[in-house]
């Protein structure tokens, strides 16, 4: 076991860092290996007051005050000292979240893009001129609108991409001129002190970003519930998501919760590039990723064929040390996900299903699984696995593939597999998802589209010029000559 730096972080509130030996604190370790990356101090309920009220201060004296220019050069420069760091940044990942270095350099790469996207997005926070004399009694009247920031966000964000998430809350908050208090995940908490630190390099005023840790149970009433905090975003579980709805009460709520997306590959379909796609859209980040493919149709005269393609390129998949350059599948965050992960194959074994390929489990390491046999029952297809399992079921009609994937009380993201483009749109329309790949599987998402669910995956939508409007409030002005 090679040696690794450790950690050892608090809470941040307007530039201070607050840790003490006296306090409660949690270790933090590598999913693969076990080994101490380091430990986190955890945050009161009056340190998050606290941060709560630094970052009203500091929106009121300094950030919705702030020019774009400045807001964009600001973003800007934290792309180029992270872009210039990445290698650290990458490292760490591989360690606290157990994704293969591969993995890790795509998020670093993305996270920067993010920010790029948002350095630009704070040049472009546009109104519109309304023609009023449309409407009787307009005449000689203009009116316009102009956006202005909302205020405090506070962000819960996930362990599975603790960089490129966290972000996607950040980065279109500080574009509007907002200040954020962030709760990140406790399990992967290191990544974004690093990432506080690149903000505050790069000339972000103290207090503008503050940062809480420990877990949500503890510290989530107190974030939600006080009446400076204007908007609440969280992506996580759908459980606790829709908990702190509630709490938020009349607050403006972003939510991106869980899926079990579905992926219709029709009889017509380059089989060859839908099963590659597939098999790396179940598998990536362990398949601890919302749109990771979850349930493939297949219409019955290419069954077979997918199938024996889908199981090819799951064994050839190699499962293991995230830090070695040749891994595909790292380990799952906890071998309490991975033991949650095993039970549920294993159940829908007794209940009938059929395990193509893997399914078995060494700690944290689960092997990429393909379930056949399955039905609309079992949890692996109802609910969401989060994990590196892949259920397929064969369909006849167009119909009734669009009625098996509709039938959930999710719809994030999905994939359609057809070379007919009036078929592709018919399903893309039918379908009850908040977004639909063609010929691409779900787990595609590029950091400037729209990114959100329907049902109960979730309200609003992430994706940095959407989230930028979400954190800004439009205002009318009218003017009679």
């Amino acid at each position: 076991m090679t040696e690794v730096q450790q950690y050892y972080f608090g809470s941040f509130i307007d530039g201070e860092e607050i840790k003490s030996e006296g306090r409660a604190s949690i270790e933090v370790r590598s999913p693969y290996d076990g080994q101490l990356l380091g430990k986190i101090s955890c945050a009161t309920q009056e340190d998050a007051k606290q941060a709560i009220e630094v970052a009203h201060r500091v929106f009121e004296t300094e950030m919705k005050k702030m020019p774009a220019h400045r807001r964009s050069e600001i973003l800007r420069k934290t792309a180029d000292l992270l872009e210039a760091r990445a290698e650290q940044f990458i490292h760490l990942l591989a360690l606290e979240t157990g994704k293969p270095i591969r993995e890790g350099k795509v998020e670093v790469d993305r996270a920067v893009q993010v920010l790029r996207f948002a350095s630009e997005g704070a040049k472009q926070i546009h109104g519109e001129e309304i023609q009023l004399d449309s409407a009787y009694g307009g005449e000689n009247q203009i009116g316009f609108t102009r956006r202005y920031p909302i205020g405090v966000v506070v962000a819960i964000t996930p362990f599975n991409f603790p960089l490129n998430l966290v972000l996607h809350k950040l980065a279109p908050a500080f574009a509007a001129g907002n200040t954020v208090v962030l709760k990140p995940a406790e399990k992967t908490p290191l990544s974004p002190v690093l990432l506080y630190k690149l903000f505050e390099e790069a000339g972000l005023p103290k207090g503008a970003l503050n940062i809480v840790m420990g877990t949500g149970p503890d510290l989530g009433d107190v974030l939600v519930k006080d009446p400076k905090v204007q908007r609440v975003t969280f992506t996580g579980s759908g459980a606790v998501g829709w908990k702190l709805k509630e709490l938020a009460g009349n607050k403006k709520v972003t939510l991106e919760l869980g899926s079990n997306a579905p992926n219709l590959v029709f009889e017509d379909a380059d089989l060859e590039a839908a099963s590659t796609s597939l098999i790396r859209g179940g598998v990536v980040t362990s398949g601890q990723a919302c749109i990771s493919v979850q349930r493939i149709y297949v219409q019955k005269p290419v069954y077979s064929d997918l199938v024996e393609k889908l199981v090819t390129k799951a064994k050839d998949l190699k499962t293991g040390d995230p830090m070695d350059e040749t891994t595909d599948v790292g380990p799952m965050i906890t071998e309490e996900a991975a033991k949650r992960a095993e039970a549920w194959i294993n159940e829908a074994v007794q209940q009938g299903a059929t395990v193509l390929t893997g399914g078995t489990r060494t700690a944290t390491l689960l092997e990429p699984t393909i379930l056949a046999d399955v039905t609309h029952e079992m949890k692996v297809v109802c609910q969401e696995v989060f994990a590196p399992v892949l259920c397929v079921i064969p369909f006849d009609t167009e119909e009734e593939a669009t009625q098996m994937a509709n039938d959930s009380e999710l719809g994030l993201h999905a994939g359609v597999f057809t070379k007919d483009i009036s078929r592709a749109f018919r399903v893309a329309d039918a379908l009850e998802t908040g977004g639909v790949w063609i010929n691409e599987s779900s787990i595609r998402r590029y950091d400037h589209i729209p990114y959100g669910g329907v049902k109960l995956s979730g309200v609003g939508r992430e994706g940095v010029r959407y989230a930028i409007e979400e954190m800004t409030e439009e205002k009318f002005i009218g003017i009679k000559l």
